[in-house]
């Protein structure tokens, strides 16, 4: 077959095509190989008879055309496409999930009892040339949740089989089909090895990270192994340091989803010249993420920004970033001690978990510094309880606290898939709503797509109240008033709670009902 070089949109025989159109189905992904189209940068447009249409982003690919005619026992129509938006096809489609049904296939019971040490870089090509189906299934595994934008990689062990999840969005999925219980031993071991840890003890929890370099950046994974009475279960979190998502390069409040009035009352704490912000709420919230967006929002070259961190989860330019490392002796407190000689003036800490970490940040805040930092706690009121519980002078905490954000995460109905869904007025009521408030908005749903990957749901956004601190709320809180006074107080200074959030995000059809009664107490 005669080859062309493919360079202009408008060179004889050659059909340009800007894919704006294009939408993946099923059978376009069986058309071809997965690892066909990864490794030569190609998707297929459709097929035509005997003929398959497909589209190139290098003219150097064309040389493998025949190869692939041969394969597929089909001709090949070239059609030339922009190289960026075939990556972004292939980033969108289910590539990565077919490439992890083609390792489960091959994983075989035997295996060799010598593992490999992990490889430095890990892409495409690596998973389909591996010899081991062990190392394969692992690699391609956390090749596979890094492409489907999965924060951590959970293997649990039950009484006949390995279940194998992704936690996307917040909330777990199948990864794959369960493993046989028989694979379980050698699965772990693979995981052990990579994360350095001791393959012989299995009674007694563990905890390592490892590194690996996976779309040309590098990539951190902390791992903890848990005994249980079926066997040990992994979970392994992914720190992506630049960060997957595409709109986190530019990372701000309102692309987390601050909006409002909201917006401006933190936009204005933050840029304060000293005192403390402290961001709160459970596991898996945001908390970090806002943080980092806060010091983002007002970096500068006149300020000295440095942060301390148990782990550094994203780099930002022109901020010293400290990692916590307790082995070593390197704590929340000892590192803030040190942070303190460096003159700085805005600092960050990851989280407060003790009195003597707490005690520093307010005396840092109440000297000067703008400090940003988050706790564990359920609403902006908690977080006054739990500084009492660290025995800390309740007058300091209050007199250099600038405000309290609480917050969550629910997920975005996927775009791609958006619909209006019918609500029934029982599930209005249910939910504790006016039927009448409700019954002339619009509620949307996720069909679900390749896009979102059949859930309905892509990405998520914030939603949170905030508590100003103004004298009249710090004496309330220094007189120890109930908390029935001090959310009166907070009504009247116009604080809008979890819940009234969540409903403005409803009303805009950014979410679902469901979404957020998962995630705020029905009041």
């Amino acid at each position: 077959m005669a080859q062309q070089n493919l360079t202009t949109s408008t060179q004889p025989g050659i059909e340009f095509d800007d894919l704006l159109d294009f939408q993946w189905s099923q059978e376009l992904v069986q058309l071809i190989p997965v690892s066909w189209m990864i490794t030569y940068s190609c998707i297929p447009l459709g097929e035509d008879g005997n003929t398959v249409r497909v589209a190139f982003s290098e003219p150097t690919f064309l040389d493998h055309i025949e190869e692939l005619e041969l394969f597929l026992g089909k001709r090949i129509k070239p059609v030339q496409a922009p190289k960026e938006k075939i990556a972004a096809c292939l980033q969108e489609s289910e590539t990565s999930q077919q490439v992890l049904n083609e390792a489960t296939s091959g994983f075989k019971p035997q295996f060799s009892q010598s593992y490999d040490e992990k490889e430095e870089v890990l892409d495409a090509a690596r998973l389909m040339d591996s010899q081991s189906p062990l190392v394969r299934l692992v690699d391609t595994l956390i090749y596979s949740a890094l492409e489907r934008r999965a924060s951590d990689i959970h293997i649990e062990t039950q009484a006949r089989q390995v279940r194998v999840k992704y936690r996307i969005d917040g909330v777990l999925y199948d990864a794959m089909e369960p493993l046989d219980k028989s694979h379980h031993g050698t699965l772990i071991s693979r995981v052990k090895v990579m994360a350095q840890l001791d393959i012989a003890e299995k009674r007694i929890p563990q905890d390592g990270r490892f590194k690996l370099h996976i779309h040309n950046r590098p990539v951190d994974f902390r791992v903890s192994i848990m005994p249980t009475i079926h066997g040990e279960d992994a979970v392994i979190r992914i720190l992506d340091k630049d960060s997957a998502n595409e709109s986190f390069k530019e990372l701000n409040l309102q692309v987390l989803g601050f909006e409002g009035e909201l917006y401006t009352q933190l936009k204005k704490s933050i840029t304060e010249p000293y005192g403390m912000v402290l961001v709160t709420g459970p596991t898996g919230s945001g908390k970090t993420t806002t943080l980092y967006a806060c010091v983002s929002e007002i970096r500068n070259d006149e300020d000295k920004i440095v942060t301390i961190e148990d782990p550094v989860e994203y780099q930002l330019d022109g901020i010293t970033q400290i990692p916590v490392h307790e082995k070593k002796g390197l704590t929340f407190a000892r590192g803030l001690r040190s942070i303190l000689r460096h003159d700085p003036d805005k600092i960050l800490v990851g989280e407060i978990r003790d009195t003597e970490t707490a005690q520093i940040a307010i005396q840092s805040a109440l000297t000067g510094h703008l400090v940003f930092t988050t706790v564990h706690a359920n609403n902006v009121l908690d977080v006054m309880g739990r500084f009492v519980n660290m025995n800390v002078d309740l007058h300091n905490f209050v007199s250099a606290l600038n405000c309290v954000v609480a917050q969550r995460l629910v997920r975005l109905v996927c775009e791609s898939c958006k619909k209006p869904d019918l609500i029934e007025p029982d599930w209005i009521k249910r939910s504790a709503l006016d039927w009448d408030s409700w019954k002339n908005v619009t509620f949307y749903k996720g069909s679900g797509c390749l896009s979102c990957h059949g859930t309905g749901y892509r990405g998520r956004t914030v939603i949170a109240e905030m508590l100003i601190l103004n004298d009249e709320m710090r004496e309330a809180i220094k007189d120890r008033l109930p908390i029935r006074e001090i959310k009166r107080l907070a009504v009247k200074s116009g604080m809008v709670f979890l819940r009234s959030a969540a409903l403005s995000k409803l009303r805009q059809g950014l979410t679902t009902l469901h979404e957020i009664n998962k995630v705020t107490f029905i009041e």
